[in-house]
């Protein structure tokens, strides 16, 4: 039997002392190999409490063994469960039995791998399940739920529906050229098209939008010098990661915390200060800086409101403006008097506080943009891959528009075809056996 269609077995619970460890395994041998360590048969879908025992006949643990008949289990195999206590023993003796029995060590992420090679799920759901195991916020959970239900699935299969129905048109066209064909039949074409194109456009926008809901989002706190970047930063996370200092330069690197901010899981990342550089060590970090700000979802930008805006301040908000991103103006030391100019902070959201007192303002603030992101309604694509795609579609698409108008139809045809193929690759992609390896080897063990 080949290494591929062996029975395989894995912890499928995380390391370390719990209450309940379970031991998985899948494929042909599953059953005869449990009934051989508990000496009893079992029935599918029933839970039984049995003792296990090794090669032996010693007994390891008293624990409950729970079969699934093939077809209907998560990978399409035969698979049983052992559920026993939990701890750094018991789940390793089991395991290690199982092995000598016949089984293999799994690989990380076979079990769904094999779920997908026998069409119990298809990729967009086991991207989901993979995600959803690391999912940084509740809304990310609502997200991956819903993709796990087939919901990005679904929308694939419509889009594909819809592109060959027109395709139909296009063949229809090509092949009765010479019929009376109602003369709006290209229009409608057209239309339909343009129709789709706005629609993926809007889903690859949300979704690089939302990648933070996922990912978990990135903020980054910059600034000139002495604005109480590291201050922020301390008290975001309530103890003294950074340095604090008069001394202007004293960050001179990026430093990254991760901290909870309502139901969003957000890393902060506290820059050098945004000045003309002294030394070759301070220029580096504000590039690491200026890459910080490209990188992040929202860009928290701090001015010391004691003093009016300098020159630096001015090319900080320069810099907001032109790269249009997420951004608070942060105006802090509101405690030593207001002397910053605001009308030049127009057109920006601006929050006052004083990092020695009271951040909560700020805090709410952050919540509250960042809870934007979080539209329940929306395809969102979980993934580069799912991006690229529909990215790769859409082009397609966009380049059939010309050709559909100059009734070049075999090209407009050939464009549609590359669409379709695009678009379907998302769900069920024609991959290579080592390019899905490369996928699912990203999985955790067990799952």
């Amino acid at each position: 039997m080949s290494s591929e269609n062996r029975t395989i077995a894995a912890i499928a619970t995380a390391h370390g002392i719990g209450s309940i460890a379970i031991v998985r395994m899948s494929g042909a041998a599953a059953l005869e190999i449990a009934e051989r360590l508990t000496g009893r048969s079992f029935h599918p879908r029933q839970a039984t409490l049995t003792p296990i025992y090794d090669r032996e006949g010693e007994l390891i643990d008293q624990g409950i063994v729970i079969y699934f008949q093939a077809p209907r289990s998560f990978t399409g195999e035969d698979i049983v469960e052992f559920q026993v206590h939990g701890g750094v023993v018991v789940a390793q003796r089991i395991l290690q039995e199982l092995l000598v029995a016949g089984a293999r060590l799994a690989e990380p992420g076979e079990f769904t791998k094999r779920a997908f090679l026998h069409g119990k799920i298809d990729l967009t759901q086991a991207e989901a399940v993979a995600k959803l195991i690391e999912a940084k916020s509740e809304d990310a959970g609502r997200i991956l739920a819903r993709q796990m239900k087939g919901e990005l699935r679904e929308f694939v299969e419509e889009v594909r529906e819809r592109l060959i129905r027109i395709l139909a048109y296009v063949e229809v066209n090509i092949d009765y050229a010479e019929e009376d064909l109602p003369e709006t039949l290209e229009e409608e074409m057209g239309r339909q098209l343009a129709e789709l194109a706005q629609r993926l456009r809007r889903v690859v926008e949300l979704s690089e939008r939302r990648r933070g809901l996922i990912e978990g989002f990135r903020i980054a706190i910059i600034g000139r010098p002495n604005t109480g970047k590291s201050s922020l930063l301390n008290k975001m996370v309530a103890y003294e990661r950074a340095i604090v200092s008069d001394v202007a330069g004293t960050t001179r690197d990026t430093i990254e915390e991760e901290i909870r901010i309502g139901s969003h899981l957000v890393r902060i990342i506290d820059t050098a200060g945004i000045r003309e550089a002294k030394d070759q060590i301070e220029q580096v970090g504000i590039e690491r800086s200026l890459k910080a700000v490209e990188e992040s979802d929202l860009v928290l930008a701090l001015f010391d409101g004691s003093t009016p805006l300098t020159p630096e301040d001015r090319e900080i908000i320069g810099l907001l403006k032109e790269k249009g991103k997420e951004s608070i103006a942060v105006i802090n030391k509101i405690d030593l008097g207001i002397r910053l100019e605001r009308e030049e902070l127009e057109g920006l959201d601006l929050v006052e506080i004083s990092v020695q007192e009271d951040i909560t303002p700020l805090i709410e603030r952050i919540e509250e943009r960042l809870d934007r992101y979080g539209g329940r309604e929306e395809v969102i694509l979980i993934s580069t891959r799912q991006i690229e795609g529909v990215r790769e579609a859409l082009e397609e698409i966009e380049a059939s528009f010309s050709p559909l108008e100059e009734g070049e139809l075999e090209i407009f045809a050939f464009h549609l075809n590359r669409a379709i193929d695009l678009i379907g690759s998302i769900s069920r992609p024609m991959a290579t056996s080592e390019l899905l390896d490369k996928m699912f080897g990203e999985f955790c063990l067990g799952k």
